[in-house]
């Protein structure tokens, strides 16, 4: 995991940025060890309580699309930053058990009868050439040339809520998925972004 650590008028010694080290590597190890990102800043908080002279703000990006935050006060830089660990421990805590009952539930799920099934084709990509060679032979059987099937198999569309049709997509690290929305019955698309983001298209309900 990269860790940066910086200062805004408050000096960041080599003491404290190990202190730092060994206490995110103590938190993500225990909770989540996939961690890919923190970044900790320390700096004077003239609102903070009587007695809190540091305030430190860690964000960490826990995985993809995975970012958490958390505050921290105390009469020191470290003292600061252990106040703010254990929050992020806390919320490292609530989101593992999230996903183990998560997953948990997609096992139950491939035990389960599907909830519906649909048709997943993959199409041939054509290079120039072939689209040339193809354009000038006569269509057949009511289907032109243009769709060239590879693979034909059946697939499941399940009944999921948005939040958990976008963890399924993360768990399962997919790009798109369809799902059928258990608050309004619609069928809905949620997919990976270019930017990393994740987008979501909510067809009407019929």
């Amino acid at each position: 995991m990269h860790i940066t650590v910086a200062g805004k008028q408050v000096e960041t010694g080599e003491a404290l940025r190990v202190h730092v080290t060994d206490g995110l590597a103590t938190i993500t190890g225990k909770y989540f060890d996939h961690a890919l990102e923190a970044n900790v800043t320390f700096h004077h908080d003239l609102k903070a309580r009587a007695g809190a002279y540091f305030c430190c703000d860690i964000n960490l990006k826990a995985g993809r699309n995975v970012f958490m935050r958390a505050e921290g006060e105390g009469v020191d830089a470290h003292r600061a930053f252990d106040v703010a660990a254990e929050h992020l421990g806390k919320r490292l805590r609530r989101y593992r058990r999230r996903v183990n009952d998560h997953a948990r539930s997609l096992a139950a799920q491939r035990e389960a009868p599907p909830v519906e099934e649909a048709r997943q084709v993959v199409l041939h990509q054509r290079d120039e050439t072939e689209a040339e060679v193809e354009e000038a032979m006569p269509a057949t059987n009511g289907h032109d040339h243009a769709s060239m099937v590879v693979a034909e198999q059946t697939t499941e569309i399940l009944r999921l809520s948005v939040s958990e049709a976008v963890m399924r997509l993360d768990l399962e690290h997919r790009t798109v998925m369809m799902f059928r929305n258990s608050g309004n019955g619609a069928l809905g698309v949620v997919y990976r972004r270019q930017d990393g983001h994740v987008g979501w298209i909510d067809a009407p309900a019929a």
